[in-house]
């Protein structure tokens, strides 16, 4: 197998025999086809692959099409993998800047989650209590397509005119980590993933500043798959709040990385996703 810098973690599943053939026909028009599916790497890759393995287990399970989970060892190898069109869903806001518009993915769904921010955040017992304080210092980003957290953040810091060293670490975590290990100053996050790691590690954070409000993250179709496909994978994710074998898996999977209980899937046609869109037609050239 080549190892292209990138992970590939793969999970198919196929209940076609379990399922009535009136089931199969109500749910997905041909049981058994795979499909490619790409989060964003907003955790590590082994708690990115256990939050949501169980989800699209339960997905495939539901559908009877077989959903395989597609990341690389960053958020950009794995967003590389969507530009490439190698993949056919995907959880992301990576795809919202004018010229992504144009490539036809569609959203079908998103998390019902508390808004989100783009902040930059300390240690609480940081000496650094204003943004001013990291002139020259070394603050960690996810990595360049993180639209949140780093687009956002740095762009304020841009408009700011403090100037730091940026540094990309693959993911929240290993931003977090160099925060941790005193190698940068700040992070710039995503202010629910930055809520999530400090439940998870017990570590106290200080935001220094936030952005406006923000939906998390969408659930999107590429345009070449079939509709009946389309809808039956929207109405598997969407039906888990219905299904106490989905809300099950659900508060597990949310328990892993620290979000809220009740925090399930519900249907989204985009529009939601407005702010998004506009933040390019003011952001520094270089971000766009």
């Amino acid at each position: 197998m080549k190892l292209r810098r990138t992970l590939l973690l793969c999970l198919a599943f196929s209940t076609a025999a379990a399922l009535s053939a009136p089931a199969r026909q109500a749910i997905a028009a041909e049981p058994g086809r795979v499909y490619q599916f790409s989060p964003v790497n907003q955790y590590g890759i082994e708690l990115t692959a256990s939050y949501w393995n169980p989800i699209i287990n339960y997905v495939s399970e539901k559908t009877g099409l077989q959903l395989r989970l597609k990341i690389g060892r960053t958020s950009a190898d794995t967003t590389a993998y969507v530009l490439a069109k190698e993949v056919d869903f995907v959880f992301t806001n990576h795809l919202f800047s004018p010229e992504r518009d144009k490539l036809g993915w569609r959203t079908l769904a998103r998390r019902n989650t508390p808004p989100i921010y783009g902040q930059i955040v300390v240690l609480a017992d940081s000496p650094i209590r204003k943004l001013e304080q990291l002139a020259d210092q070394s603050v960690a980003f996810p990595g360049p397509e993180a639209l949140v957290a780093y687009k956002y953040t740095y762009a304020h810091l841009l408009n700011e005119k403090v100037p730091v060293q940026v540094n990309f670490s693959g993911n929240h975590d290993g931003a977090f980590a160099q925060l941790l290990s005193g190698k940068a100053q700040a992070v710039g996050a995503n202010s629910q993933l930055a809520e999530g790691w400090s439940k998870r590690e017990g570590k106290p954070l200080r935001v220094l500043w936030q952005s406006e409000a923000l939906h998390d993250l969408a659930l999107m179709v590429a345009k070449h798959v079939p509709e009946e496909d389309a809808k039956a994978i929207q109405r598997a994710f969407v039906g888990m709040a219905q299904d106490p074998k989905g809300i099950k898996v659900l508060h597990s999977a949310s328990e892993l990385v620290k979000l809220p209980a009740s925090t399930v899937f519900i249907s989204s046609n985009g529009s939601e996703y407005a702010a998004y869109r506009n933040f390019y037609q003011t952001a520094p050239v270089s971000l766009r």
